[in-house]
């Protein structure tokens, strides 16, 4: 008897395949002596359409909500149904005596292979393959410890409640919108709480008034210090007056010194990164969208190797990995790695509750590097520089705190007190790892975690570190300069996707695996727009947050949800209580999107009209650029939007050139002539010869591309000309 190993993709049953010795290749799978190692493609079987259940529902009509069928039914994907048909046919085979899951293992993997299971009546008994990296040495080991199938039952049905609810929810909230006011307006569970999160920063900053306060600074030649009204005051004067009198007070005046202390700071390493943590330090470092850092990093775990399971919650080690710590050092020690790496190599692992803990291990530990071989040379840009962030993490994870020492001097001049701070590094321990980096000089960001931040403080009141004198208590110096600085309050700042994640970590929206996606799915309804690395609402999202459903707008419904959920994987919940309870909230909240008085305007009309039915033509951003659509859904009319022109003219041809908008900002664009000039720039878009050569080089279709950002912008370029 053989035994049927289903992977999730065609490249990862490729290499089970090769390791298993299955090497004869067929239509849709590959054999061995003991093994027959098929795939599916993503999933091959989903949750049926509305109107798999009636026709009628082929048509949206606000009269046939609430959609809550008593069963939901699966079906075949029709754009895989033929590699579904051969995963059928070997179900089917005399000689298969069992079936061995080795889809991703996690939620949405156990999905993939169960509900195939489901369709194809499977009944011989099945096993897991349950492993955290894609190397030969992991694949051979999971098979020799496979699980038994039934030990994921519970995390197969949570994954049936979590893609149940999401359609149930989605899609009746979806349809009651875009009914009842004849527009594309898209809700979901996670989807909308997050663009409520966005929409209520965006208000914050539009209602934020911006105030002047002043600083006062006393210099003393060798270093300067800040008045404060107290210890934990802020240094800010709300007015002019009061700056000018402090100054005039202490002018060629004495100080004193008041107090004078020293502490040793020390500051521990970073932990190991889960998916969510490496998401946020790509995007602040190397500017990666949370899709484009979760794509690249799937290339270095499945293509490469090189890395552990990807979309992990965990940020820390089980104990038994700690015997292969040493043998992934040696591993990792090539080029810019190899000194930090061997240095450890010949010591003790100190291996602290820090690195490693088996009760914050979930389905999967923290992301770190296999003991895979590197060759740096076979990466791609993105791939190596992602993979960096991932080594110097782990390298970090075996090196000593980062040591100093921090003098605070507080100085008393007449009635007045200045404070001052100073720096003496120590030991630079982990810090080490970040001085040889292109990626980063320091990991120690002081950027507001969640941008949050203090909508009244600004960067440039923080007082900046310096080095003090030796000094003693009681000294007197001399006042040299007195300074005023005056400042304004800032608004928060606008979410990037680092902190828009952070926020829905806080918030438990969503997953580590699916948050990238939920990101990207509002991109892709027009509800939120990137501008250089920060999100905001559109008019369209900023409308729907008033018309979507209090509740669901809120994160702390979603939020439970996720913990039940959460609590079913864990079997310690109850899935028919929970599709219970989804079913009566989809029920009550298409009640309240039809009871609505509220109207919907779409912010993208043009003077424009339908030539087929006379209404106004809406502008809507699709992936081949703009493109104009009749505002009634009923008449389906759409043309491509004219390109906008510059009164720019094009040197060689001098035609006018055409205005594009890249993640850098506007530029005009001579197709045709290969010549691009950057808009808005302090040069009031002169280019000169070499700057346009350079921007020709990175932006034209025969140029390697050196960054990620370039990349993007060529993919724009070439898109919109299609």
């Amino acid at each position: 008897m053989k035994s049927l190993v289903l992977a999730e993709k065609p490249s990862v049953a490729k290499e089970i395949a090769r390791v298993l010795g299955c090497g004869q290749k067929h239509k849709g799978y590959m054999e061995g002596p003991k093994y027959v190692v098929t795939w599916a493609l993503g999933h091959l079987v989903t949750l049926a359409e509305p109107e798999d259940y009636d026709p009628k529902y082929k048509t949206w009509n606000l009269e046939d909500l609430p959609l809550l069928p008593h069963k939901m039914n699966l079906k075949i994907m029709k754009e895989t149904s033929q590699q579904y048909r051969a995963v059928a046919q070997l179900c089917k085979r005399q000689d298969i005596g069992e079936l061995i899951i080795a889809t991703d293992a996690g939620r949405e993997g156990e999905l993939v292979a169960r509900w195939i299971m489901e369709l194809v009546h499977w009944r011989k008994p099945f096993k897991r393959l349950w492993i955290s990296s894609q190397t030969d040495k992991a694949i051979k080991d999971g098979f020799n410890q496979l699980k038994p199938g039934k030990d994921y039952n519970h995390l197969y049905a949570s994954a049936v409640c979590r893609a149940e609810a999401d359609w149930l929810i989605g899609l009746n909230v979806t349809r009651a919108l875009t009914t009842k006011y004849n527009a594309q307006l898209a809700a979901g569970r996670v989807q909308t709480p997050t663009l409520a999160m966005l929409m209520e920063r965006e208000q914050e900053i539009q209602s934020f008034q911006s105030q002047p306060f002043w600083n006062v600074f006393a210099d003393f030649g060798e270093f300067s210090a800040i008045w404060r009204e107290q210890d934990a005051h802020d240094g800010r004067i709300w007015s002019r007056e009061e700056a000018d009198a402090i100054a005039a007070r202490i002018k060629r005046g004495q100080a004193k010194v008041s107090r004078l202390r020293t502490v040793e700071k020390t500051e521990p390493h970073p932990q190991a990164y889960d998916l969510t943590e490496l998401q946020r330090d790509a995007n602040k470092k190397l500017g990666f969208s949370a899709k484009q850092t979760s794509n690249v990093l799937q290339k270095l775990y499945e293509q490469h190797k090189l890395v552990t399971y990807p979309r992990t919650d965990s940020r820390y080690l089980s104990s038994d990995m700690v015997p292969t710590l040493k043998g992934r050092l040696e591993s990792i020690a090539v080029g810019p790695y190899a000194q930090l790496a061997r240095r450890l190599g010949r010591m003790q692992l100190p291996v602290t509750k820090r690195i490693v803990d088996d009760s914050k291990v979930t389905d999967h530990h923290a992301i770190i590097p296999t003991e895979q071989f590197v060759n740096i040379a076979a990466l791609s840009n993105d791939e190596r520089r992602l993979y960096d962030l991932i080594v110097r993490r782990f390298i970090a994870l075996f090196y000593g705190p980062y040591r100093y020492d921090e003098t605070s001097v507080v100085l008393t001049v007449g009635k007045d007190q200045f404070y001052a701070k100073g720096k003496i590094e120590k030991e630079k321990g982990w810090k080490e790892i970040y001085q040889t980096s292109a990626n980063a000089s320091s990991q120690d960001d002081d950027d507001d975690e969640d941008g949050a931040g203090d909508a009244g403080e600004s960067k440039a009141d923080r007082q900046p570190s310096q080095l003090l004198p030796p000094l003693s208590n009681a000294q007197t110096l001399a006042v040299k300069q007195e300074k005023i600085r005056e400042l304004r309050t800032l608004p928060p700042p606008r979410y990037t996707e680092a902190t828009l994640l952070t926020r829905m970590e806080k918030h438990s929206l969503g997953t580590p695996a699916t948050r990238a996606d939920i990101i990207e799915k509002l991109l892709g309804t027009d509800t939120i727009t990137r501008t250089q690395n920060k999100l905001m609402p559109t008019g369209k999202g900023k409308q729907l947050i008033e018309l979507v459903v209090k509740e669901l707008r809120s994160p702390d419904f979603t939020a439970k949800w996720e913990q039940d959920l959460e609590r079913i994987a864990k079997g310690k919940g109850d899935p028919a209580a929970f599709m219970k309870n989804v079913r009566q909230q989809a029920a009550k909240w298409v009640s309240e999107v039809i009871a609505e008085t509220k109207e919907y305007k779409p912010h993208n009309l043009t003077h424009s009209r339908c030539p087929e039915c006379e209404k106004p033509l809406l502008e809507i951003n699709g992936k081949r650029g703009k493109s104009l659509v009749c505002s009634d859904r009923e008449c389906g009319y759409r043309r491509a939007a004219e390109p906008m022109l510059s009164n720019k003219r094009c040197p060689n041809c001098h035609k006018k050139m055409e205005i594009k908008d890249g993640k850098a900002g506007k530029f005009a664009q001579c197709k045709p002539c290969n010549v691009i000039e950057m808009l808005g720039d302090k040069q009031n878009g002169k280019v000169n010869r070499k700057q346009n050569q350079k921007l020709i080089e990175q932006y034209s279709d025969n140029t390697s591309l050196s960054n990620s950002l370039a990349d993007k912008l060529k993919a724009a370029l070439e898109k919109q000309s299609d």
